[in-house]
């Protein structure tokens, strides 16, 4: 979400907020975005690098045939976010047409509704990792059929109750691991097991992961990925906001105050990928970069330092040799002196 101030640019309307703060508007005038990132491991931390986007717009801003929904004087078709999701995931699986493809999302795209679409055109290359939420009810995999048993084959075994009622069952058999999580290798109590899932009508492998006084379940329908890794993609996931983060701040996205649709979307189409281009510069780099600001708990280098180290290599004289700044030559400047001159 990038909030704007101008009323007539392009993808804007008041959307609900629900990471809010108490003095931020429930309702900002902002263009709510849906992206697409690839999660890649960059000298040892985690990063987003975007590689597609779509404007979310309400169907009421639709119908209404406001200006800020327009393209060229044509209303844009009405897409949902799952819609949205689901059309880039396939063109990027189509592109890669023989890598796996792994969906990391929060627990609002993981469900049928983004991967019933994904999986019909992608097929058994596409899985999705995503958080269970805590009323989904489980079921055990169906017994084997019997030697003359009459009737169709179940597709699920006996209920097992919800996420929440397995947690409370579960949590003594859960054991210790070692995480690369958060930047730091951290021991983590998990459990796992593989159960049926109604809202995707297939197996999935279900790891609870449990702290102090909390928990969370994590689900996944690649039924071969170990649980430390579960937990280490899912906990990369976070690194997409950080990416919302760089792309407005350090970028200069939400500064951006380009009203017409062909404007907005190339303004954040370069944004997008000066972002991506910094991590594979950085990722080319020899040694790790410093990190300049000292943080408590952190280690690792920032999107800042990274910036920093492009902008001394711009200012370097040898770069002018491999990229020559643009200058005027010496006869188009006496022309307009003589020009001057006359007038």
């Amino acid at each position: 979400m990038i909030t704007k101030v101008g009323k007539k640019i392009f993808g804007c309307e008041a959307i609900f907020d629900h990471a809010a703060k108490s003095n931020q508007s429930k309702y900002p005038w902002a263009q709510n975005i849906v992206s697409v990132g690839l999660l890649k491991q960059v000298k040892g931390r985690w990063a987003c690098l975007f590689l597609d986007f779509r404007f979310y717009l309400p169907l009421k801003t639709i119908q209404g045939k406001k200006e800020t929904a327009t393209i060229r004087g044509e209303v844009v078709p009405f897409q949902t976010k799952m819609a949205q999701a689901a059309q880039m995931l396939i063109e990027i699986a189509e592109h890669f047409s023989t890598v796996p493809i792994l969906a990391v999302t929060d627990s609002w795209f993981g469900n049928n509704g983004l991967w019933k679409p994904a999986y019909k055109a992608i097929g058994n290359r596409f899985n999705i990792l995503s958080r269970l939420r805590c009323n989904n009810v489980l079921y055990d995999l169906p017994e084997k059929r019997k030697p003359k048993q009459r009737g169709r084959n179940k597709k699920y075994g006996q209920r097992l109750g919800s996420a929440t009622d397995m947690a409370k069952t579960v949590q003594q058999e859960a054991r210790f691991y070692n995480v690369n999580l958060y930047g730091k290798q951290r021991e983590v109590s998990a459990y796992s097991r593989v159960v049926m899932l109604k809202t995707l009508k297939r197996p999935v492998q279900v790891v609870w992961v449990f702290r102090r006084t909390q928990w969370i379940a994590l689900f996944t329908t690649d039924l071969n990925l170990s649980i430390t890794q579960i937990i280490e993609y899912y906990g990369a996931r976070w690194k997409i906001e950080s990416g919302f983060k760089e792309l407005k701040q350090d970028i200069g996205s939400q500064k951006s105050q380009c009203r017409n649709a062909q404007a907005v979307t190339n303004h954040l189409n370069f944004c997008m990928m000066a972002t991506t281009l910094t991590w594979i510069y950085a990722d080319r780099l020899k040694t790790n970069p410093e990190r300049r600001h000292k943080v408590k708990g952190r280690t690792s280098f920032a999107f800042s330092d990274i910036r920093r180290i492009i902008a001394e290599a711009a200012l370097d004289p040898d770069f002018e040799r491999v990229c020559p700044k643009y200058s005027s030559s010496p006869v188009n400047s006496v022309v307009t002196v003589l020009l001057r001159m006359v007038a």
